[in-house]
C-alpha cells in the first residue's frame, strides 16, 4: 500500500464548513490525505458575509506549527488566509525553519461575498516571505492585480502576461510554479494557466452555471496540496493540478445536493464517496 501523506491547511475558519480549514480538511479527506490544521484566523462568517475576524496571538501560532511539525511528519502544505502582517511573516519563517516541503499557497484575500480577509499592510508581506517558500502559488484574477499592484486581467491574452509576472515573484532557480485561475472572465468556458517559467500549460473547461461557489478557492489549493505527495515526480505538479480541477469540477456540479444557507452555498466535496 502507497503511504498516506500527512498534508497541513494553515489558514483561517469559517463556521458554516464552506471555506478556510474545515473545508481543507474535507478536500484533503477526500482525495486520500490524512488532514491536520493550524489555525492563523478565526471568522465570523456565513454562506452571505463575513461579520467579524479575529487573528490570535502570533505566539500561539508559532506554537501551533512547532508543536506540529515537531511530530508529525508533514508531506505538503496549504496555506490560506493570514489575516496580518506578523502572521504572515511568522508563517514564513516557521516555513523556512522546518523546511516545510510542498507549499501550496493560495494567497486568500477576499471572501465570495466581498469581504476583505487579508490587511492592506500584509501583501507586501506575502510578497517578501511567503513566496519564497511556496511551490505553486493559486491565485485568481482580482488577487493577482493586488499581487502585481495592477489591474485584474480581462482577456486570456492578459493572463499570459500575468502569470508570467507572477512566476518572477517566486524562486526563479528551481522548480515552481503558479496556477492562475480565469473564473471571473465571463463565458461559457473557464481557462486556468499553469506556468513554470518554461511551460505555459492552458487548461480550459465549460462553466458550470451554480450560485454554490463558495470556497472553491481553498479547495482546490487543498486538493492540489493533498495530491503533490501522491503524484508521480515527473510532471507532479501538472498531475497534482489536472486531477485536482476534475476533481473540483465535479464537486461543484453535485453542489445542490447539499443544502447549506441562503448565498454562495458550498461545493460537495464528497460527491464520490456519499451515495
Amino acid at each position: 500500500m502507497k503511504p498516506i501523506p500527512n498534508v497541513v491547511s494553515i489558514a483561517g475558519v469559517d463556521p458554516s464548513g464552506g471555506a478556510g480549514v474545515l473545508a481543507d480538511l474535507k478536500a484533503f479527506s477526500a482525495l486520500g490525505a490524512y488532514g491536520c490544521g493550524v489555525i492563523a484566523a478565526l471568522t465570523a462568517q456565513n454562506t452571505r458575509a463575513v461579520t467579524g475576524v479575529h487573528v490570535p496571538p502570533v505566539d500561539f501560532l508559532r506554537l501551533q506549527i512547532d508543536t506540529l511539525f515537531a511530530d508529525v511528519k508533514i508531506h505538503a502544505v496549504k496555506i490560506g488566509m493570514l489575516g496580518s502582517a506578523q502572521t504572515v511573516a511568522a508563517v514564513a519563517e516557521r516555513l523556512a525553519h522546518w523546511q516545510a516541503p510542498c507549499v501550496v499557497c493560495d494567497p486568500v484575500m477576499v471572501a465570495k461575498s466581498g469581504d476583505h480577509l487579508l490587511a492592506r499592510d500584509a501583501i507586501g508581506m506575502l510578497r517578501d516571505a511567503l513566496l519564497a517558500q511556496t511551490y505553486v502559488l493559486t491565485p485568481n484574477l482580482p488577487e493577482a492585480g493586488v499581487l502585481l499592484e495592477s489591474r485584474a486581467p480581462e482577456t486570456v491574452k492578459e493572463m499570459y502576461r500575468a502569470a508570467e509576472r507572477l512566476r518572477e515573484l517566486l524562486p526563479l532557480a528551481s522548480e515552481r510554479w503558479v496556477l492562475l485561475k480565469g473564473g471571473h472572465l465571463p463565458g461559457s468556458e473557464v481557462v486556468d494557466l499553469l506556468f513554470d517559467g518554461d511551460r505555459m500549460i492552458e487548461l480550459a473547461a465549460p462553466r458550470i452555471e451554480t450560485k454554490n461557489t463558495h470556497g472553491t478557492g481553498c479547495s482546490l489549493s487543498s486538493a492540489i496540496a493533498a495530491l503533490l505527495p501522491q503524484a508521480g515526480e515527473f510532471r507532479r505538479a501538472e498531475q497534482a493540478v489536472r486531477v485536482a480541477r476534475d476533481w473540483l469540477r465535479g464537486a461543484i456540479a453535485q453542489s445542490g445536493q447539499l443544502q447549506v444557507g441562503a448565498g454562495h452555498g458550498p461545493v460537495h466535496h464528497f460527491h464520490a464517496l456519499w451515495k
